[in-house]
């Protein structure tokens, strides 16, 4: 048994690996030539302003007086420059947002996992192909693009990362350093003749990352006055590097501005999904090669916010984000990005007709570049028979695009051309997914056919091992046949040859040939399932579809569940009437009324919104005096039952009951410290990591009894999770722990209404009782109920509160009382923390049904592994695509 459980966690970990393989694999491929527009360019060097997470509607709209938050940057749209909204993707965060401004291409879903200062793949970027970049900022951005760049040209200058504090008293200041440091720089470029020298060089970028917007957004909410203030001070701050940047350079207008974000944030002060709040961003440019304001009577967008913003007069100009990278090279003359998806936005462009098909033209081949060159890598990777081109753009319609392009540039049609370069790169765009997902159908079925294999081992074992099915139909006599294991090892032969002349990578042999001892284990069983299928045959047809009915309705609202919320609230309801469509009502009325209670006030949970909340400090409190009075009941209860054992156990309650009291008193004065910008306090984080500590700890230390030990565990992980609490959340894990103490009693009662009777009583029970092996039961019917229970609780567990598939579901402020200091990976375990108390709880109550119905845990594991399979094979096609993603469901 021991090692079916090692080779399944082998294969669910090789199937797990196979997501990132198949979906998130990076887009990036080597081995293009450089392009570079070859006419002189408009500007000699490029300032590049990231406000870090800034809104578009926060910059654009007026104020509540009809006034500009950034009177500079309305200004240059209304009498300097262009502007429009920038799209961003999904995630929307930091890294990938400014991986698409400045290298040009979207970063996989994975990067986001892989660290903000370290490069997951090797990249190109405009800063690399610039002649000397500077940049001031955030030390988790600028150092990815130097540790990129090829040379030493890309120079970085952050901050200490202990200021990107979210209780700071203001977090404006980081704006501030990068403005003083910039003025800085041009005053000791004065005064040095070396880097004067270098800084009047052609193909310079300047970049200044402001962080400020971000956290003020994080730590007070967009709506906040906080919020709209910074934004004040960055429009202040442009307007005067601007100012420096003119008087320096003699304003010899050879300098192009760039002013966007990277990404947006919701109401309630995250980001990482696709609401509109976080994907629509600003996009202001003016400068040397940039058109002059369009005054226009109509415009092509049909939104409100032209009207809104009171700019319907401007000509508007939306662009993806990654366009932003080709425009910035054809501003400087620099090649383009090498990896750059973008296409240039020749509305932008104050040049002549010549420049912007010349222009175009580079940007065209520069894509086709890497169409050609993914085309190549995977004609080569595949056997000539099996290979199937992009039918699309041929070789011989690629040559006919680029010369007809050429002979419209010597004609000087000039927007003929720009028209059939974006067909050109509309096609070589689509021909790059189609060969970056060329193996996706292939590896997909081979993961599947490993994974319908591997339930259908599981379940086999559960019949030959925990039923009573196979027995008295064993065949006896029979000899081993040779010809089924040499069939599976010629396959085995087969595939890896297939796989070995394609040159395929190792991983693809695993998901290939993890299938083959998979099915030859399957097969081996023909007894069993032999016995399976006679049992079938035995069984009432009308009960056996009955019943599965009722499992495939069961799963799917599993499945269902993942992507709407609602549908466990709607399980929850179908559970809090179950008892009374049996017998156990007529048994056990008031432990059906609890369970039904209880049931039904779990289910108000998933109908409360995930997303946008405003803190409540009186529904912790109230959660916190909650777990007060159980600790007293729980006192109570020792002091009836047991006087002579009170004294060893009252000082693991009073500990329980005191970490209480501190949490409650952490988190109203980490609240009120905030709200003063006082910051966070020592002393309230010492304790807060105290007690995070000491509730892995003290539960130990209670009796082993099995009430005794389910309430220490709740005591004690509640005194965390309410340090992790905003809001209603806090009550989440009492009401689903009483939920799971209702479900421990109705579990014996079913057990004893079925005739199995229970040896001991629950107040008996130990939790480190063990139980002979003799003594455990085969699984029946009803035991898959159990499993099916234990599943649904844990998702209910998972989503009750909160939606781990959506990252701005998460909100910052839930890990105050721990840190303020931004730690991406630090609140990231903390809040993954907080999402996993409730399934602890639900474990532990899983594990006391388990021992009261003198269950085997293997066999009933095996019932619920099989379940979480078969949940995972029912959702085939839901493939990511990251670039449509507009909003998640439980957003």
């Amino acid at each position: 048994m021991l090692l079916f459980f090692a080779l399944g966690l082998l294969v669910h970990f090789v199937f797990f690996a196979s997501i990132f393989d198949i979906y998130f694999t990076s887009p990036l491929v080597h081995g293009m030539t450089p392009q570079v527009t070859p006419l002189p360019p408009p500007a000699k060097r490029l300032v590049l302003f990231v406000a870090d997470g800034l809104r578009a509607d926060a910059l654009y709209e007026l104020d509540e007086d009809g006034n500009s938050r950034a009177p500079f940057i309305r200004n240059v749209i209304m009498h300097e420059g262009s502007w429009g909204v920038s799209h961003t993707r999904v995630p929307t965060e930091s890294r990938p947002g400014h991986v698409a401004l400045i290298a040009g291409f979207y970063e996989d879903v994975s990067a986001v996992a892989k660290g903000w200062k370290e490069n997951p793949v090797e990249f190109d970027s405009l800063f690399n192909e610039s002649k000397y970049t500077w940049s001031w900022g955030s030390p988790d951005i600028l150092p990815m693009f130097a540790k990129g760049a090829s040379g030493d040209h890309v120079y970085t200058y952050s901050y200490d990362a202990q200021r990107e504090d979210f209780g700071a008293h203001d977090a404006t200041k980081l704006d501030t350093w990068v403005f003083d440091k910039v003025k800085d720089f041009f005053d000791a470029a004065r005064n040095n003749q070396s880097l004067f020298s270098i800084v009047n060089e052609e193909k310079v970028v300047f970049f200044l990352h402001l962080l400020g917007i971000d956290t003020n957004g994080h730590a007070h909410r967009p709506s906040s006055r906080e919020y709209k203030d910074n934004i004040k001070k960055v429009d202040d701050g442009v307007k005067e590097i601007v100012s420096i940047f003119k008087h320096f350079y003699e304003d010899d207008g050879k300098t192009a501005f760039i002013f966007t974000s990277d990404h947006g944030m919701t109401d309630w002060g995250s980001h990482g999904a696709g609401h509109p709040s976080e994907t629509l961003t600003p996009f202001v440019t003016w400068g040397a090669g940039i058109k002059f304001p369009q005054n226009v009577s109509a415009q092509q967008y049909e939104d409100e916010f032209l009207k809104e913003w009171r700019l319907e007069n401007w000509k508007r100009q939306d662009i993806n984000q990654a366009d932003i990278a080709p425009l910035m090279a054809s501003l400087i003359g620099v090649p383009f990005p090498l990896n750059s998806v973008g296409i240039l936005p020749v509305g932008y462009l104050n040049n002549t007709g010549l420049f912007k098909a010349e222009s175009m033209f580079t940007n065209a081949v520069q894509i086709l570049e890497q169409f050609k060159v993914k085309m190549t890598q995977k004609k080569e990777a595949t056997l000539p028979f099996l290979f199937t081109p992009f039918k699309l753009l041929s070789d011989s319609q690629q040559l006919d695009i680029l010369r007809k392009a050429r002979s419209y540039i010597k004609q000087e049609k000039f927007d003929d051309v720009v028209s059939l370069c974006e067909e050109l790169i509309d096609l070589a765009l689509r021909g790059l997914s189609y060969y970056h997902t060329y193996d996706r159908l292939f590896l997909g079925i081979s993961v599947a056919v490993g994974f319908v294999g591997w339930t259908s081992y599981a379940s086999l074992l559960i019949i030959k091992s925990h039923s009573d099915i196979p027995r008295g139909t064993r065949r006896e006599g029979k000899k081993p046949h040779h010809l089924l294991p040499c069939s599976f090892i010629v396959a085995g032969v087969l595939v890896a040859c297939f796989l070995m002349i394609q040159a395929c990578p190792w991983t693809y042999y695993v998901y290939c040939l993890l299938p083959v001892p998979i099915w030859y284990a399957v097969l081996k069983e023909r007894e069993v399932i032999q016995a399976l299928v006679e049992s079938l045959l035995a069984f009432p047809l009308s009960r056996f579809v009955a019943y599965l009915l009722v499992f495939t309705l069961g799963i799917e609202v599993l499945v269902l569940s993942f992507f709407y919320r609602y549908m466990l609230t709607a399980g929850l309801i179908v559970f809090a009437g179950w008892p009374f469509l049996t017998q156990l009502w007529t048994r056990a009325k008031i432990t059906c009324l609890s369970w039904a209670f209880f049931s039904l006030l779990l289910a108000v949970f998933p109908l409360m919104p995930v997303v946008g909340r405003k803190p409540d400090l009186s529904l912790v409190m109230g959660a916190g005096l909650l777990v007060l009075l159980l600790s007293l009941a729980v006192l109570a209860t020792l002091v009836k039952r047991k006087l002579n054992l009170v004294k060893d156990e009252l000082l693991v309650l009073l500990l329980q009951v005191l970490s209480t009291v501190l949490s409650m008193y952490v988190v109203y004065s980490t609240h009120h410290s905030l709200l003063k910008k006082e910051g966070l306090p020592l002393l309230n984080q010492i304790v807060s990591w105290a007690t995070l500590a000491s509730s892995l700890v003290v539960p130990l230390l209670s009796p082993t009894a099995l009430w005794q030990r389910l309430t220490s565990i709740l005591l004690s992980l509640m005194s965390t999770y309410l340090l992790l609490s905003t809001g209603y959340e806090a009550l989440f894990p009492l009401v689903l722990s009483c939920l799971m103490f209702v479900w421990i009693h109705v579990e014996q009662e079913t057990l004893q209404q079925s005739g199995v009777s229970c040896k001991q009583k629950l107040a008996s029970i130990q939790f480190t009782y063990n139980t002979d092996i003799t003594q455990f039961r085969q699984l029946c019917l009803d035991d898959i109920r159990r499993a099916f229970f234990l599943v649904f609780f844990l998702l209910t567990a998972f989503f009750g509160t909160g939606n781990i598939a959506s990252i701005n579901s998460f909100d910052l402020a839930s890990v105050y009382c721990f840190l303020t200091v931004f730690s991406p990976f630090m609140m990231g375990a903390l809040m993954m923390w907080k999402i996993l108390i409730p399934f602890v709880l639900v474990m532990c109550a899983f594990e006391a049904v388990q021992i009261t119905t003198q269950l085997s845990s293997k066999g009933l594991f095996l019932v619920v592994l099989v379940i979480s399979d078969i949940m995972a094979l029912s959702t085939p096609g839901l493939t990511p695509d990251l670039s449509r993603i507009e909003i998640t469901p439980y957003s």
